[in-house]
């Protein structure tokens, strides 16, 4: 049998097991896949191997470590240097990154996208801004303080501090932060979330299973919404086709791990 985790700091969330799990299954894949708390990522690579993994994802904090614990890195995470996918591919950890195309899929629905803000400046933000640019979307981001804005502005986005923001109008805001995942935070102060909402069209959030007080707000609106879920799910078929070394077809692993959300 083979085994899967989903490292992370905190990890107790985590919806990965019942999703890769409930394909493995319904599919009659002879796998498991468990969660791993792990709070130094530079152990990251140490700990897989020691498990005895096939395979894992990886969540906040830790993306960004993935990437640099790699043997070899493929497709989109080259370009953004952020890995949230693990294969072990004879004692070799090759990375992958699926968090944007997942992403992609999360909003296919919401209407002409043309300039996107971002809340934060982590491994997931950077996914997602180099996957709007190649759409050719405007991208800007927002974070806290000016350290870790210096790759966006190298890739071609605006950036802004909570110091700097100037208000501009936007079709979606996306927040990319933890803020709200295990308290009652907002990602940025509520004057600048106020001006923020009042100018765009849609709004999501990176994080899943609650309403997070930053989609309180966009509800109080009336705007259209989403929270990490079907990102969450557009990931997760990419990530189990590779798990599966694409030996199951595309549809049936969707299919399988959609049965999961009803749990």
């Amino acid at each position: 049998m083979q085994l899967f985790s989903i490292f992370g700091d905190p990890v107790s969330h985590s919806r990965s097991p019942l999703m890769h799990n409930s394909v493995f299954k319904n599919c009659n894949y002879n796998a498991c896949y468990t969660r791993t708390h792990l709070e130094d990522g530079s152990r990251l690579k140490e700990t897989f191997f020691e498990l005895g993994l096939s395979g894992a994802n990886v969540t906040v904090p830790h993306k960004e470590a993935a990437f640099n614990a790699c043997d070899e890195v493929r497709g989109f995470a080259k370009t953004v240097g952020v890995v949230n996918t693990l294969i072990n591919e004879n004692g070799k950890l090759i990375g992958y990154n699926t968090d944007a195309d997942g992403f992609m899929y999360a909003i296919k629905e919401f209407q002409e996208i043309k300039k996107i803000l971002i809340l934060g400046a982590g491994g997931t933000a950077k996914a997602l801004a180099s996957r709007f640019l190649q759409e050719h979307i405007e991208v800007n981001v927002i974070n806290r303080s000016e350290g870790r804005l210096n790759y966006f502005e190298n890739i071609g986005c605006t950036t802004y501090t909570w110091q700097t923001f100037l208000q501009t109008d936007y079709d979606l805001v996306v927040n990319t932060t933890s803020a709200g995942l295990k308290d009652e935070e907002l990602p940025a102060p509520l004057d600048i979330i106020n001006t923020i909402l009042n100018n765009t069209s849609y709004v999501a959030d990176a994080i899943y299973g609650k309403l997070t007080p930053f989609l309180k707000e966009a509800k109080k609106r009336n705007l259209i919404y989403k929270d990490g879920a079907d990102m969450l799910l557009g990931q997760g078929v990419l990530a189990n086709e590779l798990f599966v070394n694409k030996t199951l077809a595309k549809e049936k692993i969707k299919n399988a791990m959609q049965k999961s959300f009803l749990l």
